[in-house]
């Protein structure tokens, strides 16, 4: 079993959050009343339990290793999306690089067509859990009928000792187009606003963290919306470095995966969280070594064809340190 870290060791260790879109992430198992069909053994994807076993295990690996370079420690809190259900996080968390970690999650099925939603893990030596829900975002189709999707998670607790909001978001995607789909994922924001102001009118300095898979990059209106709603983001200058990102699409970087902090993180007061600093986390071997697509995330799909990789983003993450 992990040891218990005591509080005033944590106190001298530099804490991981992370964040990871794991593309995909089904169970075998036909779901009747979503459109998961594709990823069954019957399927066009021909999703089997031993490419999905062997999915649960490489995943494991690369959260276990998210910040590893600073903290020495697994991450203690790490939002995930595309997730079928409670049973693949759980698999997530009893996977073999994680079992051996105290690790809990916050999991609600979300209305999404497809049947994919958000999950929150936590070490239960460094988060102690207090509470969760979720937000519903309310989007229309052209017809006026409801368009469902991704609920945003809010999960409430100790980090440790000092009390966070944590809110995990999947925004609706580009693929009909950028500027066709920006209206859903400003309502997203706007949703996002909404529930920070929610938090604040409760306590005017509460410490909150916005994580997600966006489909937006940092300088675009919808992230920009919640950064002026009193957020930092790191990863802005990531962004503004050359060739920094956590996809591709056709042939062009995107850092859609983004940790945000309310501002109260730059403080740097005794015995208090501080943010210190952001990484992607997009070592050689999660790469694709070669072809048309080099240097992208090795993916576990491209179109139809398996290739048995991780993801097709990069996980993202960030360190805080407790000032002494």
């Amino acid at each position: 079993m992990f040891p218990f870290i005591s509080s005033k060791k944590q106190s001298d260790k530099i804490t991981t959050i992370g964040f990871y879109n794991v593309e995909n992430l089904f169970d075998t198992k036909d779901n009747p009343n979503t459109f998961d069909d594709a990823f069954t053994e019957k399927g066009k994807k021909k999703w089997n339990n031993k490419r999905y076993r062997d999915k649960i295990k490489k995943l494991g690996s690369v959260i276990s290793q998210l910040g590893l370079n600073k903290s020495k420690y697994p991450p203690a809190i790490v939002g995930l999306v595309e997730v079928e259900n409670a049973t693949v996080v759980e698999d997530i968390v009893n996977s073999t690089n994680l079992r051996k970690f105290p690790y809990g999650f916050a999991h609600y099925d979300s209305p999404d067509e497809r049947g994919i939603d958000v999950a929150l893990l936590y070490n239960k030596h460094f988060f102690e859990y207090l509470e969760s829900k979720t937000h519903p975002v309310y989007l229309k189709t052209e017809e006026g009928k409801r368009d469902y999707t991704r609920d945003i998670l809010e999960v409430v607790g100790n980090l440790h000792g000092e009390l966070v909001h944590i809110l995990v978001n999947h925004w609706s995607s580009r693929r009909a187009g950028q500027l066709e789909t920006e209206p859903k994922r400003i309502i997203a924001a706007e949703t996002v606003k909404s529930i920070v102001a929610q938090i604040r009118a409760q306590n005017v300095d509460a410490k909150i963290i916005v994580m997600g898979d966006f489909n937006d990059d940092p300088t675009n209106k919808s992230v920009k919306l919640i950064e002026n709603a009193g957020f930092i983001n790191p990863m802005l200058s990531l962004w503004n470095k050359e060739s920094t990102g956590t996809l591709t699409y056709n042939g062009k970087w995107n850092l859609f995966d983004q940790i945000l902090f309310s501002e109260n993180f730059k403080e740097k007061k005794e015995g208090k969280l501080y943010f210190k600093h952001a990484e992607v986390f997009n070592k050689k071997w999660l790469k694709i070594f070669k072809g048309k697509l080099k240097g992208s995330p090795f993916r576990t799909y491209i179109g139809p064809w398996y290739q048995g990789g991780f993801s097709d983003h990069f996980p993202v993450y960030t360190f805080l340190k407790k000032k002494d």
